[in-house]
C-alpha cells in the first residue's frame, strides 16, 4: 500500500510539473520581449481594478459632501460608517460566488459578469434620493468588486512565469491605486452624482478590452477538457518565445499532447471521486491537508495585522482622517496627494516584488509605517494642545506612511492569497482568504469612529496603528514564509513539509534537462511523446 501511495505521489509530482510548464515556459528564456503577451494579458485582465479602486475610495469623497449643511441627503456619523464599510462586507459574499463561478465559467467570463452589478450600483448611487438607495448602490458595487478581483488574480497566477508572477499580480493593486487617484481628483472638483455617472465608463471599458484581446487561462481550459481552446490560448501567451529548431509542431501543442497523455488516468480517477463523494468533498480534503490549512492560518494573521495597522481606514476615510488631525491643509487636496502617492509606489512595488524577498519588504514596510504614525500622532497631539503651528507635518507623515505601506504590508498579503495554495483548491481558497481579509477590513473600517472616541482622539488612533505595525514586523520575521522566486510547486512543498527540490547548477541543467525543458527542445514530432512517457516513467520510478 505504501509503495502504491508513493507511486501515486510521484505521478502527482510529475503531473504538477507539466501543469506548471503551461504557466511558466521560462526555464530557458527570460527576457521581457518574450513575456509581452503575458504582461499585456495580465494588465488587461486586471484593468477592472480601476473601477474597484474608485469604488473603495468613493466613500472618502462622498461622505464629506453628504455631511455638508446644504446636502440634499443629510447623514449621521453612524450612517457615514456604514457607507464606508458596507462595500467591504459584501466582498466576502461576492468572493465566494466568484470562487464557484470562475471554476465553472472561467476566470475571464466571471470578470465580464461583474460589470452587470457594478453598472447597476453606480446608477443607483447617481439617482439616489435617500440614504437607502446609496446603500443599495454600495452593496452592488461591493459585490462587483469581489467578482472582478479574485478571477483576475487567479488568472495572472496561472499565466505568468515565476520570475514575473509577483510583479504582474501587483498590477491589480497598482491599477486600483490609479482608480483611487481618479476618485480623489474627481471628488475634489465634481459633485458625487456626476462622479457616479462617469464611473460607468470605467466599468464597461475593461470588459470590452478583455473580450477583444485576452485569452482564457490555459490551465482552466485544460481542466475542462477544452484542449483546442487551451492550445490557442498558449499559442497567444507564448507566441514571442523562440520555437525549438527542427520541430514541426507548435510548442503549446507539444505541451498539451504530453499533458493530455498524463491526464487520462487522472481524469478517470477524478470522475470516480466525483461520483462517490462529490466535488465538494474532494475540495474539503484539500483544505484539511497542511497545504490547505497552514496557508489559511498564515493569511488570517497577516491580514489582521494589515487591517488594524490603518492602511484601509486611511483609505476609506481619507478626507475625514486628514480633517481629524487638525491640519490647515485642504483635506480634499491632500487626499489627491495620498492617491498619487499610492499609485506611484504601486509602480515601484512591481519592481520591488521582483527584486527583493517578500519578508524583507514587509519588515521594511512595517518599520516605516510605525515611525511615520508615531511622529504624526505626536504632532497631532501637539496641534490639539496648541503647542505647535507645524500643522502640515501630520499630512507629510500620512504620505510617508502610505509610501511605507506600499512597500510591502498593503500589497504582499493580497499577492500571497494566490501564491500559497495548491492548484486543486486555488480558486476556492483564494476566494475564501479574500473573503476573510475583507471581513477583517469591514470590522476595521466600521470601528474607526468608535476607536477614535474610545482612545480619545486621532493622535491615539495613529499610535495604535504604530503599535500594530511593530507587531507586523515581528510576524514577518518569525512566521511569514518566503515566496519570492519560488515556483508554485516549491511553495506547496514547503507547507507539506517536504524537502524542496534542489535547483541544479546551469551546467547540470544543460546536460540533464527537466521534463519542461525536454518538451521545449524535443527534436521531432514522432519521437516526443514516447520520450516524454519514458522520462515520466523514470521520474515515477525514481
Amino acid at each position: 500500500m505504501e509503495i502504491r501511495e508513493n507511486s501515486e505521489q510521484h505521478k502527482d509530482d510529475a503531473f504538477r510539473e507539466i501543469i506548471a510548464s503551461c504557466r511558466s515556459l521560462s526555464k530557458y528564456e527570460t527576457n521581457i520581449k518574450s513575456a509581452l503577451p503575458q504582461i499585456l494579458s495580465a494588465i488587461v485582465a486586471a484593468s477592472f481594478h480601476i473601477v474597484i479602486g474608485i469604488s473603495l475610495a468613493y466613500s472618502a469623497i462622498l461622505i464629506p459632501q453628504l455631511e455638508l449643511p446644504d446636502s440634499d441627503i443629510p447623514i449621521t456619523k453612524g450612517q457615514s460608517s456604514w457607507i464606508a464599510s458596507i462595500i467591504v462586507i459584501m466582498v466576502p459574499i461576492g468572493s465566494l460566488v466568484a470562487g464557484v463561478m470562475m471554476e465553472f465559467l472561467g476566470r475571464l467570463n466571471t470578470i465580464k459578469l461583474a460589470a452587470i452589478p457594478c453598472v447597476a450600483g453606480w446608477v443607483s448611487i447617481a439617482l439616489a434620493n435617500s440614504f437607502t438607495w446609496i446603500m443599495v448602490g454600495r452593496v452592488l458595487t461591493g459585490f462587483a468588486c469581489a467578482l472582478g478581483t479574485s478571477p483576475a488574480i487567479v488568472y495572472i497566477t496561472e499565466v505568468a512565469r515565476p520570475d514575473m508572477r509577483g510583479s504582474l499580480i501587483s498590477s491589480g493593486p497598482t491599477l486600483a491605486s490609479l482608480g483611487m487617484v481618479i476618485a480623489y481628483a474627481k471628488g475634489a472638483f465634481m459633485h458625487w452624482r456626476l462622479v457616479s455617472w462617469i464611473c460607468i465608463i470605467y466599468t464597461v471599458v475593461p470588459v470590452l478590452l478583455i473580450q477583444l484581446f485576452v485569452p482564457e487561462s490555459p490551465v482552466w481550459l485544460v481542466s475542462k477538457g477544452r484542449i483546442e481552446d487551451a492550445a490557442r490560448s498558449l499559442r497567444f501567451l507564448y507566441k514571442k518565445y523562440p520555437q525549438p529548431e527542427h520541430t514541426d509542431q507548435p510548442l503549446s501543442e507539444m505541451h498539451l499532447n504530453a499533458l493530455l497523455k498524463e491526464r487520462e488516468t487522472k481524469i478517470a480517477e477524478a470522475q470516480k471521486n466525483v461520483n462517490r463523494h462529490g466535488v465538494q468533498h474532494s475540495k474539503l480534503r484539500g483544505f484539511l491537508k497542511p497545504t490547505g490549512y497552514k496557508p489559511m492560518i498564515v493569511l488570517f494573521w497577516f491580514f489582521l495585522i494589515q487591517q488594524f495597522s490603518g492602511i484601509y481606514i486611511t483609505l476609506f476615510f481619507a478626507v475625514t482622517f486628514i480633517q481629524d488631525v487638525g491640519t490647515e491643509v485642504n483635506a480634499f487636496t491632500a487626499s489627491i496627494f495620498v492617491g498619487l502617492t499610492r499609485f506611484t509606489m504601486s509602480l515601484l512595488n512591481a519592481w520591488l516584488l521582483k527584486r527583493f524577498a517578500r519578508r524583507h519588504l514587509v519588515m521594511v514596510s512595517t518599520t516605516g509605517m510605525a515611525i511615520c504614525m508615531f511622529v504624526s500622532g505626536l504632532f497631532t497631539l501637539w496641534i490639539k494642545e496648541g503647542t505647535t503651528t507645524l500643522t502640515w507635518i501630520p499630512v507629510v507623515g500620512l504620505l510617508l506612511y502610505v509610501c511605507s505601506s506600499m512597500i510591502g504590508l498593503l500589497t504582499i498579503p493580497w499577492t500571497m492569497t494566490a501564491e500559497l495554495f495548491p492548484t486543486d483548491i486555488r480558486g476556492i481558497a483564494h476566494s475564501i482568504s479574500y473573503s476573510m481579509a475583507n471581513l477583517l477590513m469591514f470590522f476595521a473600517v466600521q470601528s474607526y469612529r468608535t476607536i477614535t472616541d474610545l482612545l480619545g482622539g486621532a493622535y491615539a488612533v495613529q499610535w495604535m496603528f504604530a503599535v500594530v505595525s511593530v507587531i507586523g514586523f515581528f510576524f514577518a520575521l518569525f512566521f511569514l514564509p518566503e515566496t519570492q522566486g519560488k515556483s508554485l510547486a516549491e511553495i506547496e512543498a514547503y507547507f507539506a513539509g517536504k524537502a524542496q527540490p534542489q535547483r541544479a547548477p546551469p551546467a547540470e541543467r544543460t546536460a540533464k534537462p527537466s521534463v519542461t525543458e525536454h518538451l521545449i527542445r524535443s527534436p521531432s514530432r514522432e519521437a516526443k511523446l514516447k520520450e516524454v512517457e519514458l522520462m515520466l516513467k523514470n521520474k515515477n520510478g525514481a
